[in-house]
């Protein structure tokens, strides 16, 4: 069996072997190429099973491995990954610390109602909104922490979360975190794309509760009677479901009185958690309809767009809302389906189905996800 790297020297002893390569293909030839090693020859069984069967023993040897199908015949290419993180993962760190400024602002001025004037004379006082930034930024991080979790636990390189500061009215766009490599089965691919929803359901309803129970807070006397318009964030039906048990009010009789802004980390974690779960592309709701129907969730996902550019029309001309009351929006993320839609799933190697049990779960999280739907979140109300 001739090894060599292309116009190098032979290829060393550390090369991978598993024992299914040298069961189920005939290797002619290894090389390394670019950090990769790629093993040219032919194999003895259909491309799919051939995969199936190399992908768990090359993952423990700490490598990745796809198939490439050329004129010479069959090249098994294997991309080592590393496991582990080396160092202090500094832009992980700089985001978050980012997020958490950007977040205490926006809590302050826009949902503690400190005045700017306040904030400028002494910068501390944002410090007064961290329970907005800690049941904000405790949904979102919840969320991507159970995919973390999920893809640790089955040996999969995940990063850590990276959350990405903004400005109003949340002072964040939300958090994701980077697979690297393939997935190696439909199971797999599955228990990733649903413990972030999960994790980050447990989270908002959690979240929801504390800021309902909590006191409201008082609007200042000149916004509560000020004339013009204010922007109203409306409850999805989880809300309404989570106050009437607890027996709480989301709206007080008083003008003056607003909700608590932890109620808002619990607003934000609903939408967030209904967004992830459109199933298209690498969304958590692409990956759990790719795990649950396999290459039928394309044909899902190319009705997603439409789906959503359907809601906004019908805002627009049939309910009369302008662009900034949830129709430009809904559009946002019909442009932005398309985009994720072209890009396309992941592909697991293995196409097993993943079974009843996963397939109830992966129900019950879309049934939850869709009491976190409502066809205008936001709403522009004239004074």
């Amino acid at each position: 069996m001739p090894e060599h790297k292309d116009g190098g020297p032979s290829v060393g002893s550390d090369v991978p072997r598993p024992e299914p390569l040298q069961t189920f293909f005939r290797v002619d030839e290894i090389r390394r190429e670019d950090g990769r090693i790629r093993y040219v020859g032919e194999s003895y069984v259909p491309e799919r099973t051939l995969l199936r069967k190399l992908v768990q023993p090359f993952r423990d040897a700490g490598y990745d491995v796809d198939l490439e199908v050329t004129e010479a015949g069959h090249v098994v290419v294997a991309t080592p990954f590393d496991h582990g993180r080396d160092g202090v993962p500094w832009l992980n760190v700089v985001m978050f610390v980012a997020t958490v400024c950007t977040t205490l602002f926006v809590g302050a001025y826009g949902w503690y109602y400190i005045g700017w004037e306040e904030i400028t004379a002494n910068p501390l006082t944002i410090l007064q909104a961290w329970p907005f930034t800690a049941a904000v930024l405790g949904v979102l991080m919840t969320h991507e922490l159970g995919h973390y979790a999920a893809g640790r636990y089955h040996g999969i390189s995940v990063s850590l979360p990276y959350v990405i500061p903004f400005v109003f009215p949340f002072g964040t766009l939300g958090a994701v975190i980077r697979m690297r490599g393939r997935m190696p089965s439909r199971r797999v691919l599955f228990d990733i794309g649903v413990a972030g929803p999960i994790a980050g359901l447990v989270a908002t309803v959690v979240v929801t509760v504390i800021g309902l129970s909590l006191d409201p807070i008082r609007v200042p006397a000149e916004l509560a009677n000020a004339s013009g318009t204010m922007i109203r964030f409306n409850n999805p039906p989880l809300l309404g479901i989570i106050a009437d048990l607890i027996g709480q009010p989301t709206v007080y009789e008083d003008p003056t009185l607003t909700a608590h802004p932890v109620v808002i980390g619990g607003w934000v974690g609903m939408f967030f958690t209904l967004l992830n779960l459109l199933p298209v592309g690498q969304l958590d709701g692409g990956h759990m309809v790719r795990a649950m129907l396999g290459p039928r969730q394309e044909t899902i996902a190319a009705l997603v767009p439409g789906a959503l550019f359907s809601i906004a029309a019908y805002l627009y001309f049939w309910r009369g809302l302008g662009i900034d009351e949830s129709v430009g929006l809904w559009g946002f993320w019909g442009l932005f389906a398309i985009v994720i839609a072209f890009n396309g799933p992941a592909t697991p190697a293995d196409e097993e189905r993943i079974g009843w049990p996963r397939l109830a779960v992966g129900l019950a999280t879309f049934g939850l996800g869709a009491l976190c739907f409502l066809l205008v979140p936001i709403q522009v109300i004239s004074g």
